[in-house]
């Protein structure tokens, strides 16, 4: 079994912490775009006249786009350089966000969606890399901590942001307001983001794997979506299944034989890497459904404004933002082999709280206050430990493919914890032959769904638990 382990980086670069903010920049930008639209979908619904299965193809669009294009880019980056790589991604972002604000017409805003994910996924795809080689060893724990606290702060401020846009300026300023922070990056990276790299002489991208990978993904979010609508059987449903299937075995047996693959499958054979994996992918999954469907329970349930449920969601990125980087100092000196697993047990406590909570025939929002603070500091003990010891786990050769596979796995499980969240509760809902919007179904029904998703992230985040503590123990 392969077991590589990097040597000390005696110092990093000298403009580490400027590139540290350029990339944490472009990671802020790339997820927030992801979300910022949601709260602008009814606005920009009227503006163009359309109905909102035809809108929603505005952020469909752009993270199916986004985590299609990670691993294709960890491969690209081998050729072009990490560092010229990223520049060309923000011109790309920058330019694309002028174009989605000045669009005409809907199929014009979802084509400019998906060049601006384009832009984003060569940002994103090779950020942890260029983080992680700027530093020393000593000091990677925290720099990994400041992506967690990142991505974690975008999900959330995302929707809140485009809100007070929409109201302030208007739909198009949500895609225009990266136009000055995109230049302004573009002229510092320009000339501060030199990092020392080894390029391969060719391009050499699996363009077969790639379009098998996004196949796979693009069938398997439209499943979940369709599953969410309607659980009978229908032709549809079964030709997205057979679709998702089919391309994800082909995409393997592919991968196994292709000279140069776009996923070397050889990263599966470091244990510790596949552990810390499996809880990063479990840890998205159960955080966003939490955040999905928390606001329909303090709105339908609790009577609470949208305005105060954003105040509430502003508890665990700002724990985050104050811990992550933190967490990380300790780690880089103190290096204990459980940190992950104990940050991750508290989240599923939390979580399983939340729910009994939720379901509970007494909603005592203190109590609901404390779990989220609680769930904010097991993911500031999870987070930075385990983004920190996945890039350590694989030999320096394969930094590429771990930064934009973990990349990959952070929006997959984002995107399926969105879905998973309709899915269970249109199910729960169905079951008790309810049809009807989710925010009329009424308090005692809404609780109980929802109690029951939120207990169950508790449980994704026990087997997350379960696998932090296996990779302690191979680690030991």
């Amino acid at each position: 079994m392969p077991t590589d382990i990097h040597s000390d980086q005696a110092s990093g670069s000298s403009n580490r912490y400027i590139i540290l903010l350029l990339i944490l920049t472009g990671v802020l930008m790339a997820v927030v775009d992801g979300s910022v639209v949601s709260i602008a979908l009814p606005t920009i619904t009227g503006y163009f006249q359309v109905s909102l299965a035809e809108s929603e193809w505005i952020m469909t669009s752009y993270l199916v786009a986004l985590t299609s294009l990670l691993l294709i880019f960890g491969k690209v980056a081998e050729y072009t350089g990490r560092a010229r790589l990223f520049l060309l991604g923000v011109v790309l972002f920058t330019s694309s966000s002028l174009a989605c604000g000045v669009s005409s017409s809907l199929g014009m805003l979802i084509l400019f969606r998906i060049i601006q994910a384009t832009g984003a996924a060569m940002m994103f795809s090779i950020s942890s890399t260029i983080i992680f080689q700027a530093f020393p060893r000593g000091e990677q724990g925290r720099a990994m901590g400041y992506i967690g606290a990142t991505v974690a702060i975008g999900s959330i401020i995302g929707p809140t942001l485009g809100g007070v846009i929409v109201d302030l300026l208007g739909w198009k300023y949500i895609f225009l307001i990266n136009v000055p922070i995109g230049l302004a990056q573009l002229l510092v990276s320009s000339r501060y983001l030199k990092i020392e790299e080894q390029r391969s002489q060719s391009l050499e991208v699996d363009w077969i794997g790639a379009v098998m990978l996004v196949a796979f993904l693009v069938s398997l979010m439209a499943l979940l979506g369709a599953l969410s609508v309607s659980f009978t059987i229908q032709p549809t449903i079964i030709a997205l299944a057979a679709v998702s299937i089919f391309s994800l075995a082909a995409f393997v047996a592919h991968e196994s034989r292709h000279e140069v693959p776009l996923l070397d499958l050889s990263i599966f054979g470091y244990r510790g890497f596949v552990l810390a994996s499996i809880s990063m992918i479990l840890f998205f999954v159960a955080n966003l459904m939490i955040s999905v469907l928390g606001p329909f329970y303090f709105e339908g349930v609790m009577g609470y404004t949208a305005s105060q449920v954003g105040l509430i969601y502003l508890i665990v990125p700002a724990i985050m933002v104050v811990g992550a980087p933190v967490t990380g100092w300790i780690y880089d000196r103190h290096p204990l082999r459980y940190f992950a697993a104990l940050g991750m047990m508290i989240m599923a406590a939390s979580m399983i709280v939340m729910g009994y909570l939720a379901g509970g025939a007494v909603h005592d929002i203190r109590l609901l206050l404390l779990a989220f603070v609680t769930l904010g500091v097991g993911g500031v003990l999870f987070q930075s430990p385990n983004n920190t010891e996945v890039m350590r786990a694989l030999p320096l050769a394969k930094m590429n493919i771990a930064s934009s596979f973990t990349a990959t796995i952070r929006n997959l499980g984002m995107a399926l914890g969105v879905s998973l969240s309709g899915v269970l509760i249109s199910l729960q809902l169905a079951q008790a032959g309810y049809y009807g919007t989710i925010l009329e179904a009424g308090p005692e029904l809404l609780s109980s769904t929802i109690s029951r998703v939120m207990i169950m992230a508790g449980m994704l985040c026990i087997l997350g638990t379960l696998a932090a503590i296996y990779r302690g123990l191979i680690s030991a």
